[in-house]
């Protein structure tokens, strides 16, 4: 069993605590910290966590084993490398950072303590994400030849203005930072390493805060293309679509924490001018927040490393960078390519 901190202790974080506490044989949470502790006070003890002020006292606690980071995104890298000096396994949610500099020392500070470092990317651990994996893999869909998706919803009219999420270093990319990443990490998973990409991106309701629609365009190493957009002055909605050669797969919905159906439809080489309605696929009820805290858990109990130097935890974080360096010059940029 993994004795585990939340830091942070806002709507995610609860949400994280709730998933694992009191039914998981892996993960368990002992302590919290929070910067006001007298909006945590009543649910600390509802759930049986020490409560701290300050990180750095839930990092000196030596029955921590691991720290969970559910705080601002510029806070995340710092906050992982203080961890890995401390010993403590990190889960921190996503992106990992802002940089991919940042990202890489955050990665090889894990590796070099021997501690088990996890992005929270949830959607890895949705049944219909593995299946079209497991398509791809096995010829079903035939050759991937592109990826669609957008994720959005009215996330700028649910913070004040003086909300740390209204604040463009924190959210350099709009809607791209806290929902678009997690449609890119499914695409990494999916197409693999991206190599190009051209990307748009403004605020054109509110008059303070971040961006509200931004959108992409990608190529990737493979030679298949791709599509984002994240809308977040809208109605909430969210949808991934994957083409191949052999047929098309589709997820959407308004909520992305339930266990996703999927739409599968196949072209039939011998009614070519048919048009086949989609099969409806569904899978059995899974926790997301579950399953990647749990994962995280064993890989600390079997010092197993997770998200390693260059793999996709850090590729995601240069197609961020690239994301705004397209955005702000209006250039296609290639991943990996110096700067101006």
């Amino acid at each position: 069993m993994i004795n585990a901190a939340i830091v942070g202790l806002g709507k995610w974080g609860r949400n994280l605590v709730n998933s694992v506490q009191g039914k998981s044989d892996v993960v368990r949470f002992v302590a919290g910290a929070t910067r006001t502790l007298s909006k945590a006070e009543a649910y600390a003890r509802e759930k049986g966590l020490r409560l701290y002020h300050s990180y750095e006292n839930v990092l000196a606690d030596p029955k921590v084993d691991a720290v969970v980071l559910a705080t601002p995104h510029t806070q995340h890298a710092a906050q992982i490398v203080a961890a890995a000096k401390a010993g403590k396994h990190v889960f921190s949610e996503k992106p990992i950072a802002l940089t991919a500099k940042s990202a890489e020392a955050a990665v090889r500070a894990c590796a070099r303590a021997g501690v088990a470092l996890a992005v929270g990317f949830n959607w890895r651990f949705q049944p219909a994400l593995r299946e079209i994996k497991r398509m791809l893999e096995d010829g079903r869909l035939g050759k991937l030849l592109h990826l669609e998706g957008n994720f959005c919803g009215p996330s700028v009219y649910r913070v004040s203005r003086d909300h740390w999420r209204q604040a463009r270093d924190e959210a350099p990319a709009g809607g791209m930072t806290g929902r678009g990443v997690h449609v890119v990490d499914a695409f990494l998973y999916l197409a693999g390493r991206i190599e190009s990409v051209h990307a748009q991106s403004s605020r054109r309701v509110l008059d303070y805060g971040i961006d509200d629609t931004t959108s992409m365009l990608f190529r990737f190493e493979s030679g298949a293309t791709g599509y984002l957009g994240t809308v977040i002055a809208t109605a909430e909605t969210w949808r991934m679509q994957i083409f191949g050669s052999k047929g098309c797969v589709e997820v959407s919905d308004v909520e992305h924490l339930t266990t996703w159906q999927m739409k599968a439809c196949h072209a039939d080489p011998a009614q070519l001018h048919v048009h086949h309605k989609p099969q409806l696929l569904s899978f059995p009820e899974l926790s997301t927040e579950r399953a990647e805290l749990e994962n995280f858990a064993r890989a600390a109990m079997e010092k197993r490393p997770l998200a390693v130097a260059g793999g996709d935890e850090v590729h995601g974080v240069e197609v961020f960078e690239a994301i705004l360096r397209s955005a702000n010059s209006g250039k296609t940029v290639r991943i990996g390519a110096k700067k101006a």
